[in-house]
């Protein structure tokens, strides 16, 4: 077992949640315990070492072009889907609904963690924070069809509360109510214009 650095700080495993289909569509369902593997979580549709480019990368890759998938998991806390529950005046959003596969307690501003973030559970087995994920219009499709008339107040109320996607560094169950333990990496200001970067 690698020697860890100091937490920054942790949470808590709320729920977690797998779809082994894509075509039965976003919505996934909740299960007790998930297999980590390298691909990602075993029996999710989004399990894969691979992934081919799509909208977001336009600017990096022509469409379809074949990539690391660094898009294995998605996370969402406890607190945030209360937030945009709140802004959209419904009584809540489930995780479900929004394609969530672990949902978090105790971590505050969850998708305002940087990228390299590492989330390490009790087995040894480790996420990576890639990016923030955006909110889309397919959330707000199936929130329509529980709150119907407000699905599209979604996309404005989950601004930078949508929650992160991830990978597998290291491989490991993760159960329900397992402890989340953070690893920040350090943190700087990039300046272009001045080529140089300010520690946070």
């Amino acid at each position: 077992m690698a020697i860890l650095t100091k937490a920054a700080f942790t949470g808590t495993v709320q729920a977690l949640l797998l779809n082994p289909d894509r075509d039965t569509g976003l919505e996934k369902h909740r299960v007790d315990r998930i297999e980590l593997t390298f691909d990602g979580i075993e029996g999710d549709c989004h399990a894969s070492r691979t992934m081919t480019s799509d909208s977001r990368m336009i600017t990096q890759y022509k469409r379809d072009t074949e990539v690391a998938n660094t898009r294995q998991l998605s996370i969402l806390s406890v607190e945030e889907l209360h937030d945009i529950a709140r802004a959209m005046d419904v009584p809540s959003i489930e995780p479900e609904w929004a394609g969530a596969n672990l949902v978090t307690s105790g971590i505050p501003d969850l998708t305002l963690l940087p990228p390299a973030t590492r989330l390490m559970f009790p087995s040894g087995a480790c996420l990576i924070i890639d990016l923030e994920n955006a909110p889309c219009r397919y959330v707000s499709d199936v929130i329509d069809k529980h709150h119907p008339g407000r699905g599209s107040k979604f996309v404005a109320a989950a601004q930078h509360k949508r929650g992160l996607v991830a990978w597998v560094e290291c491989p490991g169950p993760v159960n329900l109510q397992d402890e989340i333990v953070l690893h920040l990496p350090p943190q700087r200001t990039y300046d272009p214009a001045h080529g140089k970067s300010h520690a946070a």
